[in-house]
């Protein structure tokens, strides 16, 4: 049965959370930075060792305690779909029907996949996490846009829809045709509360443009767009302009591609203090040509590897 969340009353029972609404604050007791590493040739860098890689919090090394790595394992993948009155426009939902099974079609043992839509302020767990990827397609045969587009405030529900999944691979899956009419949030304080959930973001924005598309007076041509990548970016995602069936496929081929071939390490952070911002910067050791993808920050401790001894 379906579970739903509305933006401001307090949340179902069946659903991980502090409270009421939105997690203000979550200060973590572990971190995780999944990394994706590009070779200059664009393949991914599927060999590399721990002694490869530089860990820097607020621009200090800190040694990370775990490190796993190999295709094999097995990955945990939230969707967040759009079901916007808008949605209905341009084969939309077919489009996003083509993204959710392409991206479930080369489903593993182990791998384990959630569904969550959102419309008109309501965030709905039409599927919680499973291996069954049959009860995902049954349940998109189901979508039926409607209301307006509160998309900050329900991908700000990330945190709460995967705290409880304990995977070091982790990703969410935005799929949405763009410009929000109705969260009560803006997109710096989503994207600041999706930071809290410890996975890259993966946006495929329906007809949202290129943000590299400029007009005759060099103005963007699409502005959302800017706020899509910006979410992706600062998640370790990326962000895929969709307007065809070939964009869909490419872009869930990149993004099947980029989960599968994560590396992630992990540090503990301290039981005490304050939990503030903190900034996060991977670097490859003595290779120089690689192109690293990570998360930009978490909000919790300082890393315990930078706490004085006796504090």
């Amino acid at each position: 049965m379906a579970l739903l969340l509305s933006c401001s009353p307090i949340l179902a029972q069946d659903v991980p959370s502090s409270g009421g609404g939105f997690q203000e604050e979550v200060s973590v007791g572990y971190v995780l930075v999944p990394i994706v590493a590009r070779q200059a040739s664009g393949g991914y860098a599927t060999d590399l060792k721990p002694e490869d890689f530089r860990l820097l919090v607020n621009g200090q090394v800190v040694d990370f305690e775990s490190f796993e790595q190999g295709d094999r394992a097995p990955v945990s993948v939230m969707f967040l779909q759009d079901l916007s009155g808008s949605m209905a426009n341009s084969s939309k939902i077919v489009l996003s029907r083509t993204v959710l099974d392409r991206l479930i079609l080369g489903h593993r043992p182990g791998d384990n996949w959630g569904l969550t839509s959102f419309s008109s302020g309501n965030v709905v767990v039409d599927v919680p996490f499973t291996d069954d990827v049959d009860l995902l397609r049954q349940s998109a045969d189901g979508w039926r846009p409607y209301g307006t587009t509160a998309l900050h405030d329900a991908v700000a529900w990330l945190p709460d829809l995967t705290s409880h999944v304990h995977s070091a691979r982790r990703a969410a899956i935005v799929i949405t045709d763009g410009v929000d009419n109705a969260s009560q949030i803006d997109p710096y304080t989503a994207r600041e509360k999706v930071r809290q959930a410890e996975l890259p973001v993966y946006v495929l924005g329906l007809s949202t443009g290129d943000i590299e598309s400029l007009d005759r007076n060099g103005e963007k041509v699409y502005r959302y767009a800017d706020v899509l990548n910006l979410l992706s970016h600062l998640t370790g995602g990326q962000y895929f302009p969709v307007v065809s069936q070939s964009d869909a496929i490419l872009a869930c081929t990149k993004i099947v591609s980029e989960i599968r071939n994560q590396y992630v390490v992990g540090f503990p952070t301290s039981a005490l203090g304050t939990p503030t911002y903190h900034e996060i910067e991977v670097q490859a050791r003595n290779k120089k040509k690689l192109q690293l993808t990570f998360r930009q920050g978490y909000t919790g401790t300082l890393p315990k590897a930078l706490v004085p001894s006796g504090q």
